[in-house]
């Protein structure tokens, strides 16, 4: 009888471990953030088909679950995918092929950058990004002549850090028919002394685009996958694009189906005439790793180059106000029509006058609606007056870097006053109850700890200011890292498939050298991503 009930017992022993599911990746002995409603940790994760059937402790998913394919990560930490949810991917594998003009200290260095990029590559047509005149000692926007002298024969057009400002020389401006009698909206065409300085500002800048030559199909291709593999080095699993045009969006697509570009991408199409007839009559276009349900509008242009709008004049310029990048009445139109499809309008919006031309809009629009989420990107300068109209129905997507990059001369710009309704994310995430964050890169580095970093100790990397810029609007390291997540993916209506590690949705996931969550705020940095994973399939 004895022999009988061992007996039973082993063959029980072997029934139970035969009904173990089988899976695809099994993750165990891991400090895992699933970013879920509360705020759960958990030791291991089942994966299968790309999706997260199961998380829990190590001991409950291998009694439950099977796979010939396990990681232990050996106490190692794990966040969702993180998602930039305002970038310009396209734009910062474009720029891989151009010069590199970020962080020069003086206008010297960034001609000397392109006199020895010119030499290597040799382009029939020079670009470049990245100058911002604030990092110098002489801190007035640059002039051309330098560059007439060593480039008579060669256009050359180098777009400021912020994208809203370009210095080109003679012969771009000959090629585009610029001269001092051109008439132009939106921005500004500057001239001094009756002369063209070579600066552009903003909705004029279309006019050197325009004569600038177009990508061959090969360097675009090679542009998105150079920003894939920047992003994926830095654990970016998501980014949504703000602007892009339906040639790009196509070439995205087509990548994406034969399996080359693994990032998904949430599209924000370039509000041109074309593309609203486009998009708005076909409706919602959406696949895993595509999402094309929004508009990106540009209200003003950019407060370093002084071209955001403020209801007052800039204390830094007398009776200069900004310009307003599309016409009011144009904007009304238009968010009229996206209104009355199932489309988002997301609208960069820098000074406070073009946040209320924007809120207002948004507010009487959106009137009796539910779960719009219409975004406003940037809302850097908010006046007292018009927090009030951020909701449910109207959020905002922020990105904290531009806080710690501008904190040198933004009170310059604005005043004293205006201050307080400046980079003000702790107030505007109480008004709405979520904030989206981002980079803006390449205007900012494409790194998200940089994002996490600035947003919780609003500090740049030499820890200045020691006590924090404008402290009362620090996010928390809880409310960062959702707004990198599972907040983002809201932002995108893609809550229910990413932005936390939870079972159904997509098995997207990092493994980090460090717990950001836990270590001095200090360290975060430095963060490294050891392996980025996208529907479960180890990227790096």
């Amino acid at each position: 009888m004895r022999n009988y009930s061992l007996l039973l017992v082993v063959l029980l022993c072997f029934a139970c471990a035969e009904e173990k599911e089988t899976v695809d990746l099994l993750i165990i002995n891991a400090n895992i953030y699933t970013v879920n409603q509360n705020f759960d940790t958990a030791e291991a994760m089942a994966i299968s088909d790309g999706k997260i059937i199961a998380t829990g402790t190590t001991k409950d998913i291998q009694e439950k679950y099977t796979s010939l394919k396990v990681i232990n990560t050996k106490g190692m930490t794990i966040f969702p995918g993180l998602i930039d949810a305002h970038c310009h991917f396209y734009n910062l594998g474009v720029q891989q092929q151009a010069v590199d003009l970020v962080g020069t200290k003086s206008f010297d260095e960034v001609v000397q950058r392109i006199v020895d990029f010119q030499k290597k590559k040799n382009v029939e047509f020079i670009t470049g990004r990245g100058w911002d005149q604030n990092d110098w000692q002489e801190k007035s926007f640059p002039v051309k002549d330098t560059l007439d002298q060593l480039f008579p024969n060669t256009p050359l057009a180098i777009t400021r850090i912020d994208g809203h400002a370009m210095l080109v020389n003679q012969k771009a401006l000959d090629m585009a028919k610029i001269t001092t009698a051109t008439t132009f909206t939106g921005g500004d065409i500057e001239q001094k002394n009756g002369k063209l300085t070579g600066i552009i500002v903003d909705k004029p800048m279309g006019l050197i685009r325009n004569v600038i030559p177009a990508l061959s199909k090969e360097q675009s291709i090679a542009a998105l996958l150079d920003a894939q593999e920047i992003c994926t080095n830095y654990g970016l699993t998501t980014v949504d694009d703000a602007g892009l045009s339906r040639d790009v969006v196509a070439l995205i697509d087509s990548l994406q189906q034969n399996g080359a570009l693994k990032t998904r991408m949430y599209a924000m199409m370039s509000n041109t005439p074309t593309n609203l007839d486009y998009y708005l009559d076909k409706g919602i276009i959406k696949t895993d790793r595509l999402n094309i349900r929004s508009f990106k509008a540009y209200a003003d242009g950019a407060l370093g180059s002084r071209g955001a709008v403020l209801k007052e004049p800039y204390s830094d310029k007398e009776n200069h106000f900004g310009a307003m990048v599309i016409g009011v009445n144009e904007f009304k139109d238009q968010a009229k029509r996206i209104a009355a499809s199932q489309y988002q309008l997301n609208t960069h919006a820098i000074g406070d006058s073009a946040n209320a031309v924007v809120l207002r809009t948004y507010a009487k629009l959106l009137d009796n609606t539910k779960d719009r989420r219409w975004r406003v990107e940037h809302a850097q300068i908010v006046a007292e007056e018009d927090f009030k109209y951020y909701n449910e129905n109207i959020i905002t997507s922020i990105q904290p870097t531009h806080a710690t990059s501008d904190m040198y001369w933004a009170e310059n710009r604005v005043g004293k006053e205006r201050m307080p309704g400046a980079y003000a994310y702790q107030r505007l995430l109480k008004q709405s109850g979520r904030v989206a964050l981002g980079t803006d890169f390449p205007v900012e580095q494409v790194s998200p700890f940089l994002t996490f970093y600035a947003a919780v100790a609003r500090k740049d990397l030499e820890d200045y200011p020691k006590e924090g810029f404008q402290m009362q609007d620090a996010l928390s390291r809880e409310d960062a890292l959702r707004g990198m997540t599972i907040w983002a993916a809201y932002s995108n209506f893609e809550e229910d498939e990413k932005g936390s590690l939870e079972p159904g949705k997509f098995a997207d996931f990092i493994v980090l050298d460090q717990d950001i969550m836990k270590v001095d705020i200090k360290q975060v940095p430095k963060t490294k991503v050891l392996h980025t994973f996208i529907n479960g399939e180890q990227l790096k």
